[in-house]
């Protein structure tokens, strides 16, 4: 294998998951008290993560560059996005423009799938 072959084979594995992601064979990363995620598929323009919430746990505000897309799974949160607050159940879903801020209160337990574009690499141990 040349110092080529490798160098791609290694940015590859960086930036693109499996084609398969198996739920029970991937782990779960602790985000902040009570909130669990797991990154799903992605490569460099696209990610999902599933992140779940225990009832009372809090997705503190913040922005990034990222467009998001989210979609409620399970349970109940309150939203908020720039000056917008918002209650959203399962079935629901918010968009984040990039740079926003935005942050969520679970107010029963819950999940949320999250897809972010351009991929997020911070979640995957890049910079």
């Amino acid at each position: 294998m040349t110092l080529m072959t490798m160098t791609m084979s290694a940015q590859t594995k960086k930036t693109c998951s499996d084609v398969f992601q198996i739920g029970s064979e991937l782990k779960w990363e602790d985000a902040e008290p009570g909130v669990q995620r797991q990154v799903m598929g992605y490569d460099g323009q696209l990610m999902v993560v599933k992140v779940k919430f225990e009832k009372g746990a809090v997705g503190k505000a913040h922005s990034h560059y990222h467009t998001q897309a989210t979609y409620v799974a399970k349970g109940k949160f309150e939203v908020t996005i720039g000056d917008k607050t918002q209650v959203l159940k399962e079935g629901d879903g918010f968009y984040v423009a990039p740079d926003t801020v935005h942050g969520v209160v679970c107010l029963e337990e819950g999940l949320l799938i999250d897809n972010f574009s351009p991929m997020r690499a911070t979640f995957i141990g890049e910079k």
